[in-house]
């Protein structure tokens, strides 16, 4: 699934979504990498995820599918959950509290936070957060293609989620 083949003096933007429904429930994701004149649309579903965990799956792809590291990443996401936890320094008070809340609370996702923050930190990432439902094409075609990997792709297991809700 690699993207980027380039040096690391070259932009990606990359477009994300994922969802549930119902949520809990069946979910799938969706990304679409922009590289110059090249783009590539991948996707993939879950028997059993939550709406935040299928936005961070969408990203984690995402960075997976690139090949160099170093890359200058923009990242455009509907998930405020993401967006806010990178741009407001949440993530980073939640690895210095020993990835705690606020409230000395386990952080709820925390085996997808630490592989998202393993793959960004290879590379310059920027999230910007866009609304939903709003027009922005990147953002309506991933959306379509998470819904449509949550219908008919062959589902995986998230087998850090569903040995929580067993």
């Amino acid at each position: 699934m690699s993207f980027v083949s380039a040096s690391s003096q070259h932009e990606v933007i990359i477009y994300t979504d994922g969802g549930c429904s119902p949520n809990p429930g069946r979910g799938g994701w969706a990304a679409l990498l922009k590289y110059g004149d090249h783009q590539k649309l991948i996707s993939g579903c879950y028997r059993h995820s939550t709406n935040n965990r299928m936005e961070m799956m969408a990203i984690i792809e995402a960075l997976k599918a690139l090949r160099v590291q170093g890359c200058v990443v923009k990242i455009y996401t509907d998930s405020q959950y993401m967006s806010n936890s990178w741009n407001r320094g949440w993530l980073t008070a939640w690895q210095q509290r020993g990835w705690c809340d606020r409230h000395k609370k386990p952080i709820k996702n925390k085996d997808l936070w630490q592989e998202f923050v393993q793959l960004s930190s290879a590379h310059h990432l920027t999230l910007i957060w866009v609304r939903g439902h709003s027009g922005v094409e990147g953002n309506e075609i991933v959306d379509s293609q998470a819904t449509q990997a949550r219908l008919t792709a062959k589902p995986l297991i998230d087998h850090e989620y569903e040995q929580l809700i067993q």
